[in-house]
């Protein structure tokens, strides 16, 4: 059967977090025809596959597109997350994206969407090929711009994951997906990983009244966390947030050393871990408020052995040891890791975008941001690529360095450009600059702040790239 063709000005693959805001972007600021294709039969991506209890790990009120608020505005009054702002269920996220894609989206008569399909090839001329999952329908596309990898991150769950160790037949092993579908008490609980995936089956277990001696924690490496304090979208909360980041440089600038920066960070207040007698050699971005932090310091049973090699019905083992188990003991997999640490890649290649992290911790907003590039500067591809600079993933502390650097020289390109600053304070996702731009310039403690963050940005730089030339040094010997 011949394929069907189509053509269309931009070619979506992926209506996931980064796909969604790309296309909402492009969809406000162009009137060029999208089409978006995934492998889901809804769009949200990887949201389809996560565990029931799954939340935003930061505030709901930048997550999501430009053109619609997710947020309700509300703080939580319950639960460990008290006091701050709500964090959207993975239900909610779920039903925001179908809600984006059925009200503004199609009813624009400007965007295609192909759920359920598969892209099976991809060239550099423009042009691609993908099928339909469920009938077998193949489609040929002629893309007259570009196409939009957003499937690059490759975003992986628990239920959707592999793990790379053995389990012999006689283990209960299952994704913290199944935990609410237990109907039996066990044994106990071994949660594996020491992720942000891992602290959520903790917080799970522990929110549903588990007693913590009957959790066993395995991880393999202990990560600094964030205070999600420290993330909040208000004026009220001005001090953490633009105080945080005043923090960081002022730290960054003082230091000595990766380590001595690491120390200034946690007293500082940037930083957090849950055991703090652990050296931490683990860096994600993983967010955490102080009364979870408590929470996790009530589980006594971590397991510091390296990696899980094999589970059996009656042992557990890791690369330095054993330790035992039995049947009835539920293994919960948070092995998982989030997001694929891939070498990165030039945003803009001829009619290839690639979106990335070009702001950290903020997938979305670099997605708008970068949909707005390509609308803004579509014939200067080294103009592009200037403006994007990718900021690599983080895995351990030393990639903590390359990592903030690279976010703040983007920072600076941006601010250097006439026009990106006013789109960044009107864009909502970008929700510490719109916390800035509605500072009186009469709140002189507040100003304050932001003269500390301005003073320390340069020397903080220079320090980075210091640590980073040590860093390539040490790895060039």
């Amino acid at each position: 059967m011949a394929a069907t063709q189509l053509e269309t000005d931009y070619l979506i693959l992926g209506t996931g977090a980064v796909g969604m805001a790309f296309a909402d972007t492009l969809l406000s600021e162009t009137d060029a025809r999208i089409m978006m294709v995934d492998r889901h039969h809804k769009p949200g991506g990887h949201w389809n596959d996560a565990y029931p209890f799954v939340t935003l790990h930061q505030p709901a009120a930048f997550y999501g597109v430009s053109s619609r608020e997710l947020s309700n505005g509300l703080k939580d009054e319950v639960g460990l997350n008290k006091g701050l702002y709500d964090l959207s269920s993975g239900a909610d996220v779920l039903a925001y994206y179908d809600e984006v894609m059925r009200h503004r989206f199609l009813p624009s008569g400007r965007v295609d969407y192909f759920p359920m399909c598969l892209c099976d090839h991809q060239d550099t001329d423009g042009t691609a090929r993908f099928h339909s999952i469920l009938n077998g329908t193949e489609y040929e596309v002629t893309v007259t711009k570009k196409i939009v990898d957003a499937t690059f991150l490759k975003t992986s769950v628990p239920s959707t994951h592999t793990p790379n160790f053995t389990i012999d037949d006689g283990v209960t092993f299952m994704p913290l997906n199944t935990l609410p579908r237990l109907d039996t008490t066990p044994d106990g609980f071994v949660v594996i990983g020491g992720g942000k995936t891992g602290i959520d089956a903790c917080l799970w277990l522990l929110e549903m009244g588990t007693d913590p001696d009957r959790i066993t924690w395995i991880k393999s490496r202990d990560g600094w966390l964030l205070d999600r304090t420290n993330t909040q979208p208000t004026l009220e909360f001005f001090e953490n947030t633009v105080g945080a980041q005043a923090a960081q440089f002022e730290s960054i600038a003082a230091a000595d050393s990766i380590d001595d920066m690491f120390d200034r960070l946690e007293a500082s207040g940037y930083f957090l871990r849950v055991d703090t007698t652990v050296r931490p050699t683990m860096f994600h971005g993983a967010t955490i408020s102080s009364m979870e932090l408590e929470e996790l310091r009530r589980i006594k049973n971590v397991v510091r052995l390296g990696r899980v090699q094999k589970v059996t019905p009656t042992e557990i083992i890791l690369d330095g040891g054993t330790i035992p188990t039995t049947p009835g003991t539920v293994h919960v997999d948070c092995s998982a890791t989030a997001l694929q640490a891939l070498p990165p890649v030039p945003v803009f290649q001829g009619k290839l975008i690639t979106p990335q992290f070009i702001r950290s911790y903020q997938p979305v907003f670099s997605a708008a941001l970068i949909a707005h590039v390509e609308a803004a500067y579509g014939n200067d591809e080294d103009k592009q690529n200037a403006l994007c600079g990718v900021v690599p993933l983080p895995d351990t502390c030393e990639d903590f360095v390359r990592f903030t650097h690279a976010a703040m020289m983007n920072q600076y390109a941006w601010s250097q450009e006439p026009g990106l600053d006013e789109w960044m304070r009107g864009n909502r996702l970008d929700a510490v600059g719109g916390t800035i731009a509605g500072l009186s310039p009469d709140d002189q403690p507040k100003m304050e702040i932001v003269r500390r963050m301005r003073t320390a940005a340069v020397p903080a730089v220079v320090k980075l790239q210091e640590f980073l030339a040590a860093i390539d040094g040490e790895k060039a010997a």
